[in-house]
């Protein structure tokens, strides 16, 4: 009977790990609710988290307010959503006098903005959104982790 040696046992069982997770990731990104579309910056906030609010895909209530009032929702688990090939961590928006949403502890952000935090890395990402023809503003939240997309309709 063959025996493998327990460095091979740690490298068979981290490369199988590895092939789940990408599985995994591959499902949930391209079986997911691709919300690339609703990145042409044109639509009012309070529709876009309406009809997410809506598909059950992110919570009805905002997890997280800043201090400028930009309103972050999670993601309901299981949701798959994704943006421009990358999961959506949390979906953001704010409208001034808008009961939707939640006013913060300071000045309010001036004019309606709506988008999204991504799981991935800023340079990649702002790539696939100017591919896709977007004027999104991409910012990077966590170094190498998240990634905001905002759009500022008019």
């Amino acid at each position: 009977m063959f025996h493998l040696s327990r460095s091979a046992r740690y490298w068979r069982n981290a490369v199988g790990v590895a092939l789940l997770s990408n599985a995994a990731l591959f499902a949930s990104v391209f079986g997911a609710q691709a919300l690339d579309a609703k990145f042409d910056c044109a639509q009012p906030p309070h529709e876009f988290i309406t009809e997410l609010v809506n598909a059950h895909a992110i919570a009805p209530t905002p997890m997280h307010v800043e201090a400028n009032s930009v309103n972050a929702f999670r993601s309901i688990c299981g949701s798959d959503l994704s943006a421009f090939g990358f999961p959506v961590y949390a979906v953001l928006g704010y409208e001034l006098h808008d009961q939707m949403f939640r006013k913060g502890g300071r000045q309010a952000i001036s004019g309606p903005v709506y988008g999204a935090v991504l799981s991935g890395p800023r340079e990649t990402i702002e790539t696939r959104v100017r591919e896709a023809g977007s004027k999104a503003t991409v910012r990077t939240v966590v170094p190498f982790l998240l990634t905001a997309v905002v759009c500022r309709p008019p």
